[in-house]
């Protein structure tokens, strides 16, 4: 696990500076504390920090092809990748090394994009073709590895092209001004991450997962997709059956990511799918193995009782961490190191997760990709509230809509107004938007009375429909079933823009690497091909992978009610973060950017402080957006770390 970055000029006479690259593999250090190279050769410069995984010795980068023509950064890991260095060495392809990087590159000799079909495993790279002038970037096929890049001075002598794993990188090209998208900020209020391919900046682009560009210099950059997620046809086969295989599948995604040359653990939530992960991996190994879990005072949020009694079971050499008030202390090393503003408030929780956990191993699985795969979410249980409403003539409820719209746009205080008229539209929505519309945090009547004018405007300009974004991905696909398109969505859009950076940026901060066997590209094609009567039989959630668990825990222990990885900021908000939140968000610095209707983020505060509406993941998602714009916009040199809040 790795960062790299890099520019391209257009022009093969013009040289990169090797100072940039230096300054652009500093931001990132974190992500490869171990070791960093440069390769600077004529219009290419290439930089990379390396976290040393698997072949200490000889796994350094940047990379070449042993004539020198081919050069590569790698982040991330190929499973497969002993099978396919094997098969190359067959074609006649010399290998110095031990690492799945070479096997990439020459991967890549062999058969070009192609390559990209047999790669199993998580990855984010970039190949220069000295001979060709090609460079040939690709991204993992669900977005485990991040990957932003900018198309710099196009049509002009300096025409470039940035790169890296982290945005906060390119930030140290002077050319690249830091300017706020925001059609960017429109999405971001919606889901509470900037989804793919925008970023939080005009220019910035991040590679959207499944994907690859590919640029010769003088032409625009092309980007491709490479992979879709099948649903259709459908696998006939038995609820038994189909858990007997999930189980294998499993157990070998498990037994594939154990591959290391340093320690390595699991996170332990004591969920079903993290549980599953850490009985899996006690069946490949007899010694110790080490757990680690994180856990709140608030009684609701607390899961540790749970984890202890897996770790107890499996006999684990388990540690725990409690999170308290004083985690907002990380606001500063949150907003560095997600590079956007990010408002999954369970960021918090991970980052301290990841941080206790490189105490003791380099390498951490964990259990993130089970719900997606298998339906394990309590809204995709449908939407039976809606029912009793839906019975009421159309007719009379499409002509209430306009009447209950501009009824909740006067009264934004009221949550009466704004549940009945949300209500109302949802019973006229088809199932994929009435499905997107549940999951948002600023439905358009709120951004509406939060926005500024001029960022209004955004709203109604092409484009400017947040939604749309999830619901056109549910249409994108093979998923026929209400329940696969609600999962493919989540896979398309949600995993990729929120569960997988959330992790990502956690572990690599402390330069720890997070592996999620649930995620196996072997797994999660089995689950998508199984038929709703066997994965969600009767609108039960995870059936096949709690029959899977089941052969090492209880039913009780697996069929209690789902508690996610929530983070206490509501109550936070209310206590002993009160007069923080009210001044962070209210104050000059906030009120002065123009974005918000100030009047409005007062309302929310003081509702949320006197408990008329509960509003906590709205203002996490303010203040994480406020921290991210005095940590890259406000300061002279946005490189220059973390603030302390």
């Amino acid at each position: 696990m790795c960062g790299f970055t890099g520019k391209l000029f257009r022009d093969p006479s013009r040289p990169v500076d090797g100072a940039l690259i230096e300054r652009m593999k500093a931001c990132m250090a974190h992500r490869g504390p171990d070791e960093n190279g440069t390769h600077l050769q004529g219009s290419i410069g290439l930089g990379f920090q390396r976290l040393a995984v698997i072949d200490l010795e000889s796994g350094s980068q940047p990379m070449q092809t042993e004539d020198g023509k081919i050069v590569i950064v790698f982040n991330g890991e190929v499973y497969n990748f002993p099978l396919l260095r094997a098969e190359l060495k067959a074609l006649g392809h010399n290998f110095r090394t031990r690492s799945d990087t070479e096997t990439v590159l020459y991967g890549y000799r062999q058969w070009g994009p192609a390559v990209l079909e047999r790669l199993h495993g998580m990855f984010a790279f970039a190949i220069f073709n000295h001979t060709t002038r090609t460079l040939f970037m690709a991204r993992d096929r669900v977005g485990k590895k991040p990957l932003y890049y900018a198309h710099l001075d196009v049509g002009t002598p300096d025409e470039a092209l940035i790169f890296a794993s982290e945005m906060k990188s390119l930030l140290a090209e002077p050319r690249l001004e830091r300017r706020l998208n925001p059609m960017a900020l429109n999405h971001y209020l919606t889901y509470q991450y900037v989804p793919h391919p925008f970023s939080i900046l005009e220019g910035v682009h991040k590679l959207p997962p499944a994907h690859y560009l590919r640029w010769n210099p003088g032409s625009e950059p092309r980007i491709e997709r490479y992979w879709h997620l099948e649903y259709e046809p459908k696998t006939a086969i038995s609820i038994e059956d189909a858990v007997e295989r999930t189980h294998e599948l499993a157990d070998e995604a498990v037994k594939m990511r154990m591959v290391s040359d340093v320690p390595l653990g699991c996170f332990l939530s004591g969920g079903v799918d993290s549980s599953l992960v850490t009985a899996l991996m006690r069946r490949h190994v007899s010694g110790p193995l080490r757990t680690f879990s994180i856990g709140f005072n608030e009684a609701k949020f607390n899961e540790l009782p749970y984890a202890r009694q897996v770790a107890e079971k499996l006999e684990t050499t388990h540690e725990e961490f409690i999170v308290e008030p004083n985690a907002l202390e990380c606001l500063g090393a949150l907003a560095w190191h997600y590079d956007e503003p990010f408002a999954d408030s369970s960021a918090i929780a991970t980052y301290y997760l990841a941080r206790m956990t490189k105490q003791f191993v380099t390498v951490a699985l964990c259990g993130d990709g089970g719900d997606e795969s298998f339906a394990g979410y309590t809204r995709y249980g449908g939407l039976a509230r809606m029912a009793a409403y839906s019975r009421l003539p159309e007719g009379l409820r499409r002509t209430a809509a306009p009447l209950l719209r501009a009824l909740e746009r006067s009264m934004p205080g009221s949550p009466r107004a704004r549940q009945l008229s949300f209500i109302n539209r949802a019973s006229l929505m088809e199932e994929n938007r009435l499905y997107v519309e549940n999951m948002v945090i600023f439905r358009d009547t709120m951004k509406h009375a939060l926005l500024s004018p001029a960022m209004r405007a955004v709203m109604d300009a092409p484009g400017g429909d947040s939604e749309a974004l999830t619901v056109a991905l549910m249409a994108d696909g093979t998923a026929k079933a209400l329940v696969d398109r609600m999962m493919y969505g989540d896979i398309s859009l949600y995993l990729p823009g929120a569960l997988l950076p959330k992790v990502d940026r956690a572990t690599m901060a402390h330069g720890l690497e997070g592996r999620s066997p649930l995620l196996d590209q072997h797994v999660m094609e089995f689950a998508a091909r199984l038929p709703a009567d066997v994965k969600f039989p009767n609108g039960r959630h995870k059936t096949v992978l709690k029959k899977v668990a089941s052969r090492y825990f209880s039913e009780e222990f697996l069929n209690r009610p789902k508690m996610g990885f929530g983070v206490p900021v509501g109550e936070w908000f209310r206590g002993p973060l009160a007069g923080f939140t009210r001044d962070f968000l209210l104050g000059q610095t906030a009120s002065g950017r123009g974005w918000f209707d100030m009047t409005e983020v007062k309302r929310l505060v003081e509702d949320h402080t006197t408990r008329r509406t509960d509003h906590s993941h709205r203002l996490w998602t303010l203040m994480m957006l406020e921290a991210w714009a005095q940590t890259f916009l406000d300061r002279s040199d946005p490189t220059d770390g973390p603030l302390s809040f």
